[in-house]
């Protein structure tokens, strides 16, 4: 029989020392809760702990297909934390009320089999809207649900629980993060399933491939792109309950129903996480992760020249090699209209004789070629290959991390709204689908950066601190 992996695919988590993990599998155990190896593996991440004796992971994400047996995960959790780790407030929370309460009386359930728990507990509450648990310490799970408005806020607990992680957004953490704030030692648990909206787990999924952050553990059970969705072998990659709650003989049928649609197929059973025209390039982790305020350039720089489409903004960027071999980018200049380009750069160029001005001749910023020629400004304009080897090389040395900026808000908005499009057989930024955000702050940084890679080496001169003013 296959069987699927019991191990995820992506995985990161920080250093520790110590684990809960063994003696959570016995407690769910007791209660008539059996898990899965997969499962254990999880919990064995969650109730991980530091040298200091706090959790080794302040949020812990496991991202799994439906029908996987996620559920009990977060049942096993809300149980440790009552009967092992004596927490005094768990939230347990859902998108929709029906799994909110749900979970509820699956844990209700669990304790009310087992006498040893059982007797512990002071009361239950069923009521619609306040459902919990309350154990006779003092100790509370509370179960709360998001879509409808009762989100937690106001409760000050020491682990929030959120399930149907792919639905949540911004509001819902800022409503349930600060319930955490001042408690000694919280977690926060997301438990989801890859969709095209699910742009929080997305964003924790970005800093796990980072790899650098050392309060973060992120678990996915996933097929990769290249994984042909046919094959047995690529469904057990991503389904680790083939085998024990699903067959494969169901994935087949599954597979079959949806031949239509194979991307959606390959989100819902594999895990795939969709390129959707709707997201951006970017995402704000690796580009926050680029941040160093305290960068510095060699001389010499280069600066990169780009106007918005309806000509209403133009933007001025400088790049240049750093000390350490990476480069750095940079906003000069980003005003209203384009009247000023011209003298703006070559005050520029008078300033601090850079080793090349660069625009894209075939974008807006090509009619000014003429204006800096009269001022006597040497301009290299890229072709339709040079532009598109500019964009990719950008975007490889943001996701490499060996670019690096300063933290300019105007800068990140750009990277951020900034979509693709085909260029011959590559790719290019693509204007028209910008139409909320300015991305000549981009567009200019890309081709100052693009030109630092045909600059000799610099000398060894550092412009600290950096001005252009």
């Amino acid at each position: 029989m296959l069987r699927g992996s019991q191990t995820p695919r992506v995985r990161w988590s920080p250093p520790r020392v110590s684990t809960l993990g063994a003696e959570a599998v016995d407690l769910c155990a007791t209660a008539g809760l059996f898990l899965d190896p997969w499962q254990q593996l999880v919990m064995d991440e969650m109730l991980a702990f530091r040298a200091d004796g706090k959790f080794s992971a302040f949020e812990v994400a496991a991202v799994i297909p439906r029908q996987s047996g996620k559920g009990a995960c977060l049942e096993a959790r809300a149980l440790s934390g009552l009967f092992l780790l004596d927490e005094r407030l768990i939230l347990f929370s859902a998108h929709q009320f029906k799994t909110a309460r749900e979970h509820f009386r699956r844990i209700v359930g669990l304790i009310d089999q087992t006498p040893e728990l059982k007797a512990r507990v002071k009361s239950v509450r069923t009521s619609h809207g306040e459902e919990g648990i309350e154990l006779k310490t003092g100790q509370r799970l509370q179960f709360v649900a998001r879509a409808n408005g009762r989100s937690g806020r106001g409760f000050s607990g020491d682990c929030v629980i959120l399930d149907e992680a792919q639905d949540l957004d911004t509001e819902d953490l800022a409503a349930l993060l600060p319930t955490l704030a001042t408690r000694d030692n919280p977690q926060v648990i997301y438990t989801g399933t890859v969709s095209e909206s699910a742009s929080q787990l997305r964003n924790l999924r970005d800093r796990a491939l980072l790899g650098t952050d050392k309060s973060l553990t992120y678990l996915e059970w996933s097929a990769s792109e290249d994984d042909d969705p046919a094959l047995p072998e690529t469904w057990a990659k991503a389904n680790p309950a083939l085998g024990y709650r699903i067959t494969e003989e169901f994935i087949s049928r599954e597979y079959a129903a949806m031949s239509h649609d194979l991307a959606m197929f390959s989100q819902e059973r594999l895990s795939v996480w969709p390129k959707s025209a709707n997201m951006g390039v970017f995402s704000e982790a690796v580009w926050d992760a680029c941040e160093d305020p305290a960068s510095q350039l060699l001389d010499p720089v280069c600066f990169g020249i780009d106007v918005s489409p309806d000509r209403r903004f133009a933007s001025i960027a400088v790049a240049g090699l750093r000390p350490d071999g990476h480069r750095h980018v940079e906003t000069v200049e980003h005003k209203k209209g384009t009247g000023w380009v011209a003298e703006r750069v070559a005050e520029l160029v008078a300033k601090w004789s850079p080793a090349a001005v660069v625009m894209d001749a075939a974008g807006p910023a090509g009619s000014l070629v003429a204006d800096l020629q009269n001022v006597r400004v040497d301009v290299t304009v890229t072709s339709a290959r040079e532009y598109a080897q500019a964009c990719g090389g950008f975007f490889d040395a943001v996701e490499s991390q060996t670019l690096h900026h300063l933290g300019d808000d105007l800068l990140k908005a750009s990277v951020l709204g900034v979509k693709r499009r085909p260029l011959g057989d590559a790719w290019a930024w693509a204007r028209k689908s910008a139409t909320e955000v300015d991305i000549s702050p981009l567009v200019a940084a890309t081709l100052a950066h693009w030109a630092t890679r045909s600059v000799s080496s610099p000398a060894p001169q550092i412009l600290d601190p950096w001005s252009v003013e």
